[in-house]
């Protein structure tokens, strides 16, 4: 598949789940969506992302859940929404779910991140 259909299906995708995670008493904001291959670069050189980062290919967004005004910051709220983005495709990932051998565990640090992994 096309990196540009993979892109249109993620781009579906993200718009159902945030209109998931804008139903009452949660609202949605966006946290960094597109990254460049110099910010992926100095992410990964400080610790804090990987050069290789699917936000380059436009096949990943973190979101920002808020319940009743207030921000929510670690993995718990995030769960029903992860579960609901790996449901839409079988090449979704969620963040919140990355602790095992295949990705570093990162704890609540990338509960907020949703991405789709790319075909091989």
């Amino acid at each position: 598949m096309k990196l540009s259909e993979l892109q249109a299906i993620f781009c579906m995708n993200a718009a159902k789940l945030i209109l998931k995670m804008s139903e009452p008493p949660y609202s949605c904001r966006f946290g960094e969506a597109w990254r460049t291959p110099e910010q992926a670069k100095w992410n990964a050189e400080r610790g804090i992302g990987i050069v290789n980062s699917l936000h380059r290919d436009r096949l990943a967004v973190d979101l920002l859940l808020s319940k009743d005004g207030v921000w929510l910051t670690t993995r718990e709220p995030y769960i029903p929404f992860g579960q609901y983005w790996e449901s839409l495709n079988s090449l979704n990932r969620w963040g919140g779910d990355w602790n095992n051998n295949e990705v570093e565990d990162k704890g609540d640090k990338d509960a907020n991140h949703f991405e789709m992994k790319e075909a091989v």
